[in-house]
């Protein structure tokens, strides 16, 4: 599994390769001690590294909150989807009706469950009872818009394909994550301000608590990047309360 699927592990981690980092600069300083006219240069290119570092932490912020927006908004329309399926029920002939809302809750109990699991195992077992019981919705509308083809009936029909379709769209939400490629170019240009900010260290600051500032700084947003870009891990999580608001109302007992 995953690296970025523990938050609190690459934060630990993170912390740690960049501490070393800023450590082995430190090292090289210690040989090689920059002269004066070469301090100027150092400092511009120190400022400027940390700003590309601060952009791109900012960037991938924002794809992680996005991305996190992104399935908040989809739990909602898949409530939405469900309640009105639910009530375009009574289009359909009053047999077929019962077994569609019987189903229908059924299914919003499985997407509840869904978006609470933390379990792999179980959202296998999840994902597999909602695959069954999406071809039971699908199989309890249309053997009615078979036998009575009307614009009243497709009502009911196209309530269902919303039904399948949002459940569909929540799942590509969950997989689209920050790319593994923008967490590299983090890691490495963080490394290499932890090695500019050790280097440029006072021989005297080189043991001093200054070069764990900027790691801990650094991981800390890491954490909270990777926290918001997981769905089911660390404490940030989108919770159903759409969903459950629905499960209520059809189950007022």
């Amino acid at each position: 599994m995953s690296l970025m699927n523990y938050p609190f592990v690459v934060s630990g981690l993170s912390f740690v390769l960049l501490w070393l980092s800023a450590l082995i600069g430190a090292s090289f300083r210690r040989r090689r001690k920059l002269e004066e006219d070469e301090r100027e240069d150092f400092n511009l290119v120190i400022a400027a590294t940390l700003t590309l570092l601060g952009l791109i932490i900012g960037f991938s912020f924002s794809m992680a909150v996005s991305r996190y927006d992104l399935r908040k908004n989809y739990e909602e329309a898949e409530a939405n989807a469900i309640g009105t399926e639910y009530v375009r029920a009574d289009l359909l002939p009053a047999v077929d009706a019962e077994s569609v809302r019987l189903l229908l809750r059924q299914y919003l109990d499985e997407r509840v469950m869904f978006y609470r699991t933390r379990d792999s195992r179980e959202l296998q077992h999840i994902n597999a009872v909602t695959s069954q019981l999406q071809t039971g919705l699908w199989n309890a509308v249309k053997s009615p818009a078979d036998a009575q083809p009307t614009a009243v009936v497709a009502l009911a029909v196209s309530g269902m394909n919303d039904v399948l379709n949002s459940q569909g769209y929540t799942q590509a939400a969950w997989w689209n994550r920050i790319p593994i490629a923008a967490w590299g170019l983090m890691v490495a240009i963080a490394i290499c301000c932890n090695l500019l900010i050790g280097y440029g260290a006072l021989h005297a600051e080189a043991k001093s608590v200054r070069l764990i500032v900027l790691p801990l700084v650094v991981s800390i947003s890491f954490l909270l990047i990777a926290d918001i870009d997981s769905p089911r891990s660390g404490i940030i999580h989108v919770t159903p309360q759409n969903l459950l608001s629905l499960a209520q109302s059809m189950n007022p007992h």
